[in-house]
């Protein structure tokens, strides 16, 4: 008398585990990317509430802001307060920083200029630093891009 033993899967076995796995992958993967994204966006909040406070040390200890600058350019003398910041890089939501002075009527402000977010993820951004709406407060939309505002006409 033989006694045969079965060995490995069946192919619906194989197949109830592969749709399984693209289920739970299904469901997963865009929660781990909502995730990424809102982590990008605290960093880039907190990124410019540090230059914001920069700047206004610089304020502070001159007597008035830098010159206004293009973008992705450190402002002369904003070397010392900014020696850690990567204010020539690429922000973390894509474009570049921007240092605005007596422009998009304010007087002084920080922007980001043609980030690659959407707008919505901007105004995440914004209920992060302000009140949720991009046309007021303290961050607000401008011409290719958006200002943290550090002090009003």
């Amino acid at each position: 008398m033989y006694i045969t033993s079965r060995r490995g899967f069946s192919l619906v076995e194989l197949m109830i585990v592969v749709a399984v796995i693209g289920l739970i992958s299904a469901i997963g993967i865009p929660a781990v990317l909502y995730a990424g994204n809102k982590a990008k966006g605290r960093k880039f909040a907190r990124e410019i509430k540090t230059a914001g406070n920069a700047f206004v040390m610089y304020a502070f200890d001159n007597g008035n802001y830098p010159p206004d600058v293009i973008q992705g350019q450190l402002p002369a003398g904003m070397g010392s307060y900014l020696s850690r910041f990567p204010w020539t890089e690429t922000t973390v939501i894509g474009g570049s920083w921007d240092w605005d002075y007596r422009q998009y009527g304010v007087l002084a402000g920080i922007s980001v200029y043609q980030p690659s977010w959407k707008e919505e993820d901007m105004a995440d951004i914004d209920s992060i630093l302000d009140d949720g709406n991009l046309g007021t407060g303290q961050f607000r939309r401008h011409t290719g891009g958006y200002i943290y505002i550090l002090e009003e006409n």
